[in-house]
Formats: C-alpha cells, structure tokens, sequence
C-alpha cells in the first residue's frame, strides 16, 4: 500500500478523509483496562474488514504488555492471526526505544521487534517518543523500512508554555526528515481545542508537504470532533476512531459521529454504514456479555487542562486510592500533578511520565513535603536519561533531588547501543525464534512460561441471534425465553 495523497493535494483529486479504526487496541486500552481477549475479536474480524477503514490498529504498548502480563496470551500470535484475517492493512504502535514496557532498549531489540512484526504481516508501524526526542525513533523507522513496513510517526500534543505551534513545526520536519510516510498529531488527553488547531493544524500541514497528515484526539474534554472537523479542514487525510459503544469518555471519537461530519464537508470515507452498524451491535452485545462499561460523552472540565491527567490513569488512580482509603484526597493529588509537571519541565503526561508524575504528587500529599521523596525514575528523566526535555526543571526541584547542572545530560544513553540479542541467544539456545528472544528481553522466564497456547482455531464470525443464544446457554438463572427476531418465534428452555 502506498501513502495516499492529503485532501488538499491536486484540485482534480476526489476529497477525502479516510478512518483508522482503533477499537482493538486504545479503544479497550481506555474504556476496559486493556482486557479485550482474541477471542472476544475474533468473532468480528470479517465485518471489520469490510468497514472500509484505512488501517486497523491492534497493538500497542499496553495492549502487548496487558496480554502477557494478565490474560496470558502471546501477543505476537494476536498479531498474527488478525494480520492474517485482515485485508485492510494492519497498523501497531510501540513506544521508539521503550517498546511495550517503560524501560529503555537498545537498538538491536528494537531493529529485531520490527522484523517480528513484519513477519507476523503487519503493514504500518506506529512509533513515538514520550518526550518528543525524535532521537529516541529513529532504529525503529529505518528498521521497519528495512522490513517492508510504512511507518505513522507520531508527535504528542500537550498544553505548556513551550510547547508552541513553533515547536510542533521543528518536531514535524525532523519527521520528514526521517522519511515518516504518515505524521500524527497524539493528543492523549484531548487537550486540542478547536481555536488551537487552527492555528496549529494549518502551520504543520504546511511543514510536512505531502505526506499525509492523521489526527489521534481523544474525547476527555468532549472537544475531539470538532477538532476533527478542522483538521478536515486543515489538509488531514485520516483520523483515528473507534466503534460508538467503545469511543467517548477517555477513548476516540466514534466513526459513526466523524464519518457523519466528513460527509457533512464533502468528503469521501470509504465508510460502509451498515457494516459499520453491524460491528458496533456486536461491541454493544460484547459489553453486555462482559459487564464492560460503554462509552459515555464526557462533560467538559477545565480542570482537565490543569493537571492534564488522563482519563483511564484517573480511573485507576482512584481505585487505588480508595483501597488505601485515601479516595478523599484525589483532588488535591490532582493539583499537585499539576505542580510537579512544571516544577520538571513540562513533561506530557503519556507513559510512562504520565505515571512518574502521579506517583511524585502522592508522595508529595502523603508525605506532606514536596520531593521530601524522589522515585529514581523521576530522578533519571530529570538528569536526561529518558531523551531531550522540553524545559529545564526547576531550582526548587533539583535541590531537593540532589541534582546538578553538571548531572542533566543532552546525550543519547550509551548503552542504548550495546546490543542484547547475542547475549539472549546464547542464554536461549540455537533453537529460540526471533519472537522468543524479544519476550525474554522484555519479560521474565517464568511470566513466558505461563502463557497459554493459542488454540488451533477461533470463531471466524458471529451473528447477534448467535451471540444471544450462547449468552442464554450460559446462564444458570435462566430456564425459559422467548425470543422474537426476523419475524420468527424461538422458544428457548434450559
């Protein structure tokens, strides 16, 4: 598949504005915990395909961490199978040198994770650095276009003062100058507004030329489909969405909501409604099956472009804080996220900083000292290790954490060059495939040893009387139904 031209290029060019469907992957990263199984996909992969989506997102960092760590499937073999079922071009996303986990690899892990992937059939490798160190990319882009794969380089969008639109232009040349053949604008928390994006979109499209221009904004501040609109207004040629029971809230606007408004606007999206509307049924019926929550349209809060938290970490900050009975305390742990994010130079609260930061203002509140208690990794990301920062941090900081000027480094980690891969090898034996090597450097042996095999076979598709009828075959509580569908009468009795 070659990069498909932006609406604005050739005045004789049908318009349009193509959807990336993300429902497999940020969709239940958001909304359900990252728990969505194969199995619970497997059934719609076929009605997917026929959406008429660009790309169809399946991995990302969370979902391959989340797979290994608790539902104990191999992620590749996920890969694999939906790469396999799928016509549309299949896209994933890692984190540049980080991968799927918060630590740091060095190039050769990351050049042999792109080989796996491409092997496995996937098609566009999504890639971006938490800190917008596009350093930190650059063996993931050459490694996948040594592999045959496209690549959608990524740059974060956050509110800071230096975070400007000027900024993001510096940011989207050196993408170009990488030979990114997609650039995403990232805004994690939906923190775009429409006044901004119109004064960002326009500058960063006329940065990038023709390659083509995607936009991932998420619903937190209820914003993100107006957003969309002026990014169809802007030259944007593609759009990340997700299925309407799994898009709202802390999750993607829903493809139902940005199909209509492209259309609206005279733009082509390739979009089947009906099969759309039969994928969206079967996650509507998945999330009943599963008591998983549906996407609800988020109420705007300006308190979210203070502390810029999102909203799945808000989610689980608040569990955990009430298991210590500290579920009081949010707001004011909320605040003070907001002062440790600029007393360290304005990091984007994606992971793994996102995490870093909140971490920083619980021990600040529970210790009732500010940095009386400095965690090592926010120790190292203020001295560089994690890649270049946006702002210096702040005096009051660094003198509590016992660091100097002299500490902060501007260069890229040595090690970072060292390679793992012959060590592994020799650890694992002649036998071990590429995928084995990379699941030892990310995980421990025994974490590797409990995942399950992937059965011999998953359903290929599925139907709402099917789902209906295994769903009553299930249930102990329930000895007679009638079901009326299609103009029939089924008596059901256990």
């Amino acid at each position: 598949m070659s990069p498909q031209p932006p609406a604005s290029q050739g005045a004789a060019a049908r318009k349009e504005f193509r959807l990336v469907d993300v429902t497999l992957r940020d969709a239940h990263q958001c909304l359900w915990s990252t728990r969505m199984t194969t199995a619970m996909m497997a059934p719609i992969v076929e009605a997917i395909d026929r959406v008429g989506y660009a790309q169809i997102n399946i991995l990302g960092g969370a979902v391959f961490d989340v797979s290994v760590r608790f539902l104990r499937e191999n992620p590749f073999e996920r890969v694999g199978l939906l790469c396999e079922r799928f016509s549309t071009p299949c896209d994933g996303l890692t984190r540049g040198q980080s991968l799927y986990t918060f630590e740091l690899f060095p190039d050769d892990i990351v050049e042999l994770n792109s080989a796996a992937l491409a092997a496995r059939g996937l098609k566009v490798l999504t890639v971006y650095d938490a800190l917008n160190d596009n350093r930190n990319i650059v063996s993931s882009v050459r490694s996948a276009h040594a592999h045959g794969m496209q690549v959608n380089a990524m740059m974060t969008y956050t509110l800071s003062p230096v975070h400007t639109d000027e900024y993001y232009v510096e940011r989207a040349r050196e993408l170009v100058a990488l030979r990114a053949d997609y650039i995403s604008v990232k805004d994690p928390t939906g923190l775009l507004t429409p006044e901004r994006a119109r004064t960002l979109f326009p500058a960063v499209a006329a940065a990038v030329g023709d390659i083509p221009l995607r936009l991932h904004s998420h619903c937190q501040s209820a914003l993100s489909p107006q957003v969309y609109e002026v990014a169809m207004q802007s030259g944007f040629s593609l759009g990340d969405t997700a299925v309407e029971p799994l898009a709202n809230g802390a999750s993607l606007p829903a493809a139902e909501e940005i199909d209509r408004r492209a259309r609206a606007l005279g733009l082509h999206t390739g979009i089947d409604r009906d099969v759309l509307r039969q994928t969206s049924e079967y996650f509507d019926w998945l999330a009943a099956r599963e008591s998983k929550p549906r996407g609800e349209v988020a109420s705007y809060d300006p308190a979210l472009y203070e502390h810029q938290v999102p909203g799945g970490m808000i989610s689980n900050l608040k569990s955990q804080l009430q298991t210590m009975g500290m579920q009081s305390r949010l707001p004011e742990i909320l605040v003070e996220a907001a002062q440790v994010r600029r007393d360290l130079g304005y990091p984007i609260l994606v992971s793994p900083f996102a995490q870093y930061i909140i971490t920083q203002a619980v021990l600040n509140v529970v210790q009732g000292e500010r940095y009386k208690t400095v965690p090592d990794e926010v120790r190292k990301y203020a001295m560089g290790y994690y890649g270049r920062l946006a702002s210096r941090p702040s005096d009051e900081f660094l003198e509590r954490a016992r660091i100097r000027d002299s500490d902060i480094s501007d260069e890229r980690p040595q090690e970072l060059a060292r390679g793992w891969i012959p060590r592994l090898r020799a650890e694992l034996g002649g036998q071990a495939s590429d995928e084995d090597v990379l699941l030892h450097a990310f995980y421990d042996k025994a974490l590797i040893e409990s995942l399950q095999p992937a059965p011999p076979r998953y359903p290929e598709r599925t139907t709402p009387l099917h789902e209906l009828i295994r769903y009553l075959g299930a249930r102990k509580d329930i000895e007679h139904a009638r079901i009326r569908f299609a103009g029939v009468d089924l008596a059901v009795s256990s």
